[in-house]
């Protein structure tokens, strides 16, 4: 009789990673996907033209280096291209970064709840999380998690704003926080929804990576640049870091179509910063119904708003799924939902105007 294939023993602890589902068809309802934080708006002017013309060179591998948007995004946030590392999707970027400075016996802090992939690829790594809960106001709680750094913490993940409660850091809150940070131990800001971000006491990663030399940035291309299925994030850090984030990453992973997509978009700022500001608005007047209704929802500066519902998050899910509308659940904690077209927004209001509370 064969032996059974080893696997790692980390692998039965691991949980897989939980996408957005999609809505399910209802006879008579338009299916609404609110549970993956998407852009709800089309590509951007041009392009899908630009990715038409570069799909020509999919017989070709893709340049390595990522050279054409590593030097794009040197050039729009004025560092040096060594200090840019590219990967797919910024939850690609952060595994390449956990792979580069967190192993065996040493430690990765991060809030919980927060980006649920977190607490997974440090597993992958063979590191330990250290979850540091929330505070009561759904936001980081940065005086516990400097409490929580041991001679084995190597990395320090703060999301702001939060994935899944929207809230955000202060730059007070967080310069003070550094103050308690060895200067051997890397935190990086995961910035992937900073375009949304409408509080002016809010921390500025790029602008706090010039103060810190141990600090760095993690953005993406999938969020408010619409760019999610072409998978493409990138670090911006201590050139040391990013060096090894390009070695960790997957060779060849971004591809020639999402580089060219990428670098086009960079260029439509005015046009993307008007889809944004659109996104705010009703992302302002949704919070504004759910407090009318009398739901107690965070300030979020992101594309979607937390709903705390706690043992009810499964009933409420089933009826959102009931009007042909996908939200993201938490199960006995609340459900995220994207800020997306209002038809779907205004289907889920009607449901909490008679949900049991």
């Amino acid at each position: 009789m064969s032996k059974p294939l080893r696997l790692r023993e980390e692998m039965a602890q691991l949980p897989t990673y939980k996408a957005g589902k999609k809505a399910a068809s209802v006879d008579g309802l338009t299916a609404f996907k609110l549970s993956s934080n998407e852009n709800p708006m089309d590509p951007l002017p041009g392009i899908i033209e630009v990715i038409t013309q570069a799909a020509t060179q999919v017989h070709r591998y893709p340049d390595p280096l990522v050279t054409e948007l590593t030097n794009a995004l040197a050039a729009r946030h004025n560092v040096k291209p060594e200090h840019v590392a590219t990967g797919t999707g910024s939850v690609g970027v952060c595994q390449q970064i956990v792979q580069a400075v967190a192993g065996a016996g040493d430690e990765v802090i991060f809030a919980w709840r927060s980006f649920e992939a977190y607490p997974i690829i440090t597993t992958i790594a063979g590191a330990t999380s250290v979850q540091v809960p929330l505070n009561d106001d759904n936001g980081h709680d940065l005086t516990a998690m400097a409490a929580a750094i041991t001679s084995a913490t190597r990395l320090i993940f703060v999301c702001t704003p939060n994935n899944p409660t929207g809230t955000i850091v202060k730059q007070s809150e967080f310069d003070e926080f550094m103050k308690s940070v060895p200067q051997d131990i890397l935190v990086v800001v995961d910035e992937a929804y900073v375009e949304f971000n409408r509080d002016e006491e809010a921390l500025d990663g790029l602008a706090s990576m010039r103060k810190y030399p141990n600090l760095g940035v993690l953005r993406t291309f999938s969020k408010a640049y619409g760019l999610a299925a072409l998978r493409i994030g990138f670090f911006i850090g201590p050139e040391v870091i990013a060096d090894a984030v390009r070695k960790t990453a997957v060779p060849f992973g971004v591809s020639n179509i999402a580089q060219s997509a990428a670098v086009a978009s960079l260029e439509l700022e005015a046009e993307l910063l008007k889809r944004v500001d659109a996104i705010v608005e009703t992302r302002e007047w949704f919070e504004a119904q759910l407090r009318e209704i009398g739901y107690d929802v965070p300030n979020s500066q992101a594309n979607f708003v937390w709903l705390q519902l706690g043992v009810q998050t499964d009933d409420f899910v089933i009826q959102c799924t009931a009007q042909a509308v996908a939200v993201r659940p938490f199960s006995g904690e609340g459900v995220r939902i994207t800020i997306g077209e209002r038809e779907p927004l205004e289907r889920v209001l009607e449901i909490l105007k008679t949900f049991p509370r």
